[in-house]
């Protein structure tokens, strides 16, 4: 058991030390000026709009716990909902496959408010599908409307998509939707029991997950300059697979993962305004809601100690 411990955040150092050393083959011939350059260039009008691209993001991320909590017919209030969906990505974002992550604080802010154990995680399952049916959605969406996408990838990706493959995705969504429409019978894993979510609240997931990686992709796509910018369906395509690789590589962060994959990519543009790009989502989406996170955490924790003492 001591082993199964280490061995995600194993994995995890290990992906962010090998990005590292290809990102620095990547950029080695960046100099920190290109980078402050490319910083500034980016004006206030694209900073105000990847603010907004940031708070849509984390909007629709609160939709993946309010309809968790219709799916399981549950009632938490709208303000603590939200800030424990803020928390809990903020957290998950960043450090990764930790156990201080996701589950734990959505464990102990809903078990609060009366849910079970077993209710928490159908809801850590609703919302990590939820966020996979809009990535497979978008990804569908993207290699139709671009299905040149892949060639970007040609000596990294070891297949390549096609609007066939697109289509395919699709068809995938397709399922889920007709298996709800037709109230399918739930799935049973032993005593465990997964049903289809009522159609209404698939149409919303619908929705509400690709809006969260528009946003997402759109701070990327603001901070970019105009020069060589290859638009925003390909900036998505881009992001869907960076932040993908991310995540399966448990790098806390997705750190070096992230810039590879986006320096690869937009193989067009400079490099120097595609990190500073990546520095500008890194600090909206991810260091700026961590330490918010953190002290929301620390107040929680202070509270429920006070109610003990009580």
């Amino acid at each position: 058991m001591k082993v199964k411990k280490y061995i995600w955040p194993v994995i995890g150092l290990a992906a962010v030390g090998f990005s590292v050393w290809l990102l620095y083959h990547e950029l080695r011939g960046l100099s920190l000026d290109e980078l402050w350059d490319s910083l500034m260039a980016i004006s206030a009008r694209d900073w105000t709009l990847a603010v907004a691209a940031t708070f849509l993001a984390y909007a629709a991320l609160a939709g993946y716990d309010h309809l968790a909590l219709l799916h399981l017919r549950r009632h938490v209030g709208w303000l603590y909902m939200t800030i424990c969906s803020f928390t809990t990505y903020a957290l998950s974002h960043n450090i990764g496959a930790s156990v201080f992550s996701g589950s734990v604080v959505r464990y102990r802010a809903y078990t609060a408010k009366g849910l079970s154990g077993a209710e928490v995680g159908v809801l850590v399952a609703f919302c990590s599908f939820t966020f996979a049916l809009g990535t497979i959605m978008l990804t569908g969406l993207v290699l139709i409307l671009q299905p040149q996408l892949s060639e970007r990838f040609v000596d990294v990706l070891p297949v390549e998509a096609s609007a066939a493959t697109g289509a395919l995705l699709l068809a995938l969504v397709g399922l889920y939707v007709l298996g709800s429409a037709l109230r399918l019978r739930p799935l049973k894993i032993g005593s465990f029991e997964i049903h289809y979510p009522q159609l209404h609240i698939v149409g919303r997931q619908l929705v509400i997950a690709p809006l969260e990686l528009i946003g997402a992709a759109a701070i990327i796509y603001f901070a970019l300059p105009e020069a060589g910018n290859p638009g925003f369906m390909i900036v998505l395509g881009i992001f869907l697979i960076s932040f993908s690789a991310a995540l399966l590589s448990h790098a806390p962060g997705g750190l070096g993962v992230l810039e590879l994959v986006f320096i690869t990519g937009l193989s067009e543009m400079d490099p120097a305004d595609v990190l500073a790009a990546l520095l500008v989502f890194r600090l909206l989406y991810l260091i700026i809601p961590f330490i918010i996170a953190l002290f929301v955490v620390l107040g929680f924790e202070r509270t429920q100690l006070a109610h003990q003492k009580e």
